[in-house]
């Protein structure tokens, strides 16, 4: 397969995920309500995205490196309003 498809569809399916963050994130930072939210499943969620980060940058992916930085970001901000606000 082509590489430049390769790419394409890792950022396709990287947005996707990505992107899946984004009601939650909106939702939280503006409610202030995460009493629902799992400390756990989004510690656990945290380190699973550093590691795949970490992967991304020792092979030099791009789609691996953008959307799991981004994916990380977002997880860690509802991590924060969690540990901030219970």
């Amino acid at each position: 397969m082509d590489a430049h498809l390769l790419t394409g569809l890792g950022l396709i399916a990287g947005v996707c995920t990505t992107c899946s963050f984004l009601p939650q994130v909106i939702k939280a930072f503006r409610s202030h309500q995460t009493r629902d939210i799992s400390i756990g499943m989004y510690a656990t969620l945290s380190l699973g995205l550093c590691l795949w980060l970490v992967y991304g940058l020792l092979l030099g992916d791009m789609p691996l490196i953008l959307t799991n930085a981004v994916s990380l970001t977002l997880a860690l901000v509802v991590l924060g309003l969690k540990v901030r606000h219970g």
